[in-house]
C-alpha cells in the first residue's frame, strides 16, 4: 500500500493575461491531495472519494475492461473522469492492467481553482505505478497528469499539473499557444489566506467574455492586460527580493485590474477588502474570477475571521517546494 500527496496551488499574479501571452505566477500550498494505493489480485479497481464531496459517490470498478464510475444510484459520475484516466495512463506506464483500491481524501475544497483535478491526476498515477513496485520520474509523471486534464477538458493548460508535481513557484508565459514555465527562487515564506465561494461563472466562459471585449473595446482592455503582465514581473521581482510588502501592493493592483476586465464578483470583492482592512498585506482573487477563490497575503487569525464574517470559507496555506511526495509506504 502507497499513499501519495500532491499539492495543490494559488495564481499570485496574471490571471487571463497569460492567455495573451503575458506571464503569470503560480504557487504550490501546503494543501494536498492524498491518494492510497492498495494493489488487488482480482482484477477490479475500487475507488473511495466520499471525502471530495461528490455525493452519492462510493465506487467504482473494471467492467468489461473499462473503468466505470457510479453512484448509489447506479448514475455514471462524470467528475470522477480524471481518475479514470488517471488509473488507464498508470496502466499504460506499467504495462499491466493490475486490480487496486484508491482512497482520495482531499484537504482543499474541489473546484474553486486550486488545481484539485490535476492533483488528483498527479497523485492517482504516482500511487499506482509505485504501489505496483514501479518508478517514475516527475517528467514523465507531469506529462501523463497533463495527458489527463486534456483528454479529460479537451484543452488543458500544463500549469495546474506542473505545480502539482513540482510545486514551488513558477513563472508562466504562453508562447504562440505552449507554456514555458520557469522556476522562481524564493527564500522567504509567503503566507496565504485562501478565501472561497461556490463559483457562478466557468472559466471557458469568463475567457471568452474577456476576448469579446477585447475584440471590442481593444484600446481600453489591451493595457489593461499589458498592466497585468507588468505587475507579473514586478511581483516575481518582490518576491525574489523577499519584499513582501511591495507584493502585496501588487496584489491589491493585480485584484483592481481584473476588476475593470470585469471577472470579479460581488463576494470576491467583499472578501478582498475585508482581509486588507483586517491587515492583509493585500489580496485579490484568484484564477478566473466568477466567484472560486481570493488570495490574501497574510498569517493573521484576524484575517481569515474577516473573511469569514463575509460570508466566505477560509483556510491558511504556505508554500509548498516539494511537489508531488510519497509519504508512506507498507
Amino acid at each position: 500500500m502507497v499513499t501519495v500527496r500532491a499539492p495543490g496551488k494559488v495564481i499570485l499574479f496574471g490571471e487571463h493575461a497569460v492567455v495573451y501571452g503575458e506571464p503569470a505566477l503560480a504557487m504550490a500550498i501546503n494543501k494536498y491531495v492524498y491518494v492510497t494505493a492498495r494493489p488487488r489480485d482480482d482484477g477490479k479497481v475500487t475507488i473511495n472519494a466520499s471525502d471530495l464531496k461528490l455525493a452519492g459517490l462510493y465506487v467504482t470498478f473494471l467492467e468489461n475492461g473499462d473503468l466505470v464510475a457510479r453512484t448509489d444510484y447506479g448514475a455514471v459520475i462524470s467528475a470522477l473522469s480524471y481518475v479514470r484516466r488517471a488509473v488507464e495512463l498508470a496502466m499504460e506506464y506499467v504495462g499491466k492492467r493490475v486490480g487496486v483500491d484508491l482512497t482520495i481524501r482531499s484537504e482543499m475544497p474541489v473546484g474553486a481553482g486550486l488545481g484539485t483535478s490535476a492533483a488528483v491526476a498527479v497523485a492517482t498515477i504516482a500511487s499506482y505505478v509505485h504501489a505496483l513496485g514501479y518508478e517514475i520520474s516527475k517528467r514523465d509523471l507531469a506529462r501523463l497528469a497533463w495527458q489527463v486534464e486534456r483528454d479529460v477538458q479537451g484543452a488543458a493548460s500544463p500549469t495546474d499539473t506542473a505545480m502539482a508535481t513540482y510545486g514551488g513557484v513558477m513563472f508562466i508565459r504562453s508562447v504562440g499557444g505552449e507554456a514555458f514555465m520557469e522556476p522562481v527562487k524564493v527564500d522567504v515564506d509567503v503566507p496565504i489566506i485562501v478565501g472561497y465561494v461556490p463559483r457562478v461563472s466557468t472559466t471557458k466562459e469568463l475567457v471568452s467574455m474577456v476576448r469579446s471585449r477585447l475584440e471590442s473595446m481593444r484600446e481600453v482592455i489591451e493595457p489593461i492586460i499589458k498592466a497585468i503582465g507588468m505587475v507579473s514581473t514586478m511581483g516575481r521581482r518582490a518576491l525574489e527580493e523577499g519584499d513582501l510588502k511591495t507584493m502585496g501592493q501588487l496584489m491589491n493592483i493585480n485584484h483592481g485590474l481584473l476588476v475593470a476586465l470585469g471577472v470579479s464578483t460581488k463576494q470576491l470583492d467583499d472578501m478582498v477588502y475585508a482581509a486588507r482592512a483586517a491587515g492583509a498585506l493585500g489580496a485579490k482573487l484568484s484564477g478566473a474570477g466568477g466567484g472560486g477563490i481570493m488570495i490574501a497575503l497574510s498569517d493573521r487569525v484576524e484575517v481569515e475571521k474577516a473573511i469569514e464574517i463575509v460570508g466566505g470559507s477560509a483556510f491558511r496555506a504556505s508554500l509548498n517546494t516539494k511537489g508531488v511526495e510519497v509519504v508512506s509506504e507498507d
